[in-house]
């Protein structure tokens, strides 16, 4: 059966070429550094599952401490130039969006159908890991295409990777990491206690509360941690689940989704989603460092709103 431990080490050679190609690099004066740093994370998905919880967390301390003190050069890859892409964009046209396509239309054909094939009475893929396999694939296919169709090399596919990881820097991780701190808070019973405070400030006979309550401090709490996969644990179990689901009856499915979407909306609020709202200020030269945050902040206050008179109106039609 085809689960995580196939696609692991995948990812862990990806970020190995990267480790290395930074290594050798010489125009960036911290490419040891660099090396090191995605070194440690192709380490985590290579042998995370021999290391053991505490030396993962050494190896995550150790990435943090490279980052935080010495910090992440930029280097120069040697990948196309300006005049090399417009050429190729002229030559290739609309086609350069199939290679981009294909990860979307392979891992959403994959998800749908994984779980359907049955190979000596057991499934192929594993169905709790079926997005990620088929992500997986997804991204092996569009290698192939990009060979094929543009004539690029792997080589150059590394070297591309690179560059953009040299300009995102540690910010490339943060929705992992803050994903595995938002568990962590879970399991530390985090979710208990926001739920003790809900429980004396929501009026308990009361749905819309109960809602907006969940809502808002998805948002919240998502602006807090900079991330929304942070956010949904502490807030399901503390609030969802024991007050929309268990008290009113609502659909948790219906309350996942909209849960997840409220609290994307602050996401777009916090110069903690660093990867959304501070890189993208940095990859464009804008003088103003919020400037991404000030422009969204008006549409994530509406949709906030907007996603808890839906939730208030669909989570109990059941």
């Amino acid at each position: 059966m085809i689960g995580l431990a196939a696609v692991y080490p995948l990812a862990g050679l990806v970020f190995a070429a990267i480790a290395v190609t930074s290594a050798l690099d010489r125009t960036n004066r911290k490419r040891w550094a660099n090396a090191l740093f995605w070194g440690l994370f192709a380490a985590s998905f290579l042998f995370g599952d021999r290391l053991g919880d505490f030396a993962n967390g050494v190896l995550v301390f150790l990435m943090v401490l490279l980052a935080g003190v010495i910090g992440l050069g930029l280097g120069r890859p040697p990948a196309s130039n300006l005049e090399e892409r417009s050429q190729s964009a002229r030559r290739y046209g609309n086609l350069l969006f199939v290679v981009a396509l294909t990860i979307p239309i392979v891992t959403l054909i994959g998800s749908l159908t994984f779980k359907t094939i049955l190979i000596g009475g057991g499934p192929l893929v594993d169905p709790a890991q079926t997005t990620l396999v088929a992500f997986a694939l997804s991204v092996i296919v569009a290698l192939v295409l990009a060979r094929v169709m543009l004539r690029q090399t792997l080589p150059a596919a590394i070297q591309e990777g690179r560059r953009l990881l040299d300009l995102l820097g540690w910010a490339a991780l943060l929705p992992q990491m803050l994903a595995a701190l938002g568990a962590v808070f879970a399991l530390a019973g985090l979710g208990q206690a926001v739920g003790d405070l809900a429980a004396q400030a929501i009026p308990t006979d009361n749905r819309f509360a109960a809602v907006a309550a969940y809502t808002i401090g998805m948002a919240l709490f998502t602006a807090i941690m900079g991330n929304a996969f942070a956010a949904f644990p502490v807030l399901t179990a503390g609030i969802g689940l024991p007050l929309i689901v268990a008290k009113f009856g609502g659909d948790p499915t219906i309350m996942s989704a909209i849960g997840m979407l409220s609290g994307f909306c602050g996401t777009l609020t916090t110069p903690m989603a660093a990867n959304f709202n501070l890189v993208p200020v940095a990859l464009l030269g804008i003088d103003d460092r919020y400037a991404v945050i000030k422009a969204q902040l008006p549409t994530a206050i509406v949709l906030l709103m907007v996603n808890t008179v839906l939730m208030y109106a669909l989570v109990f039609r059941s």
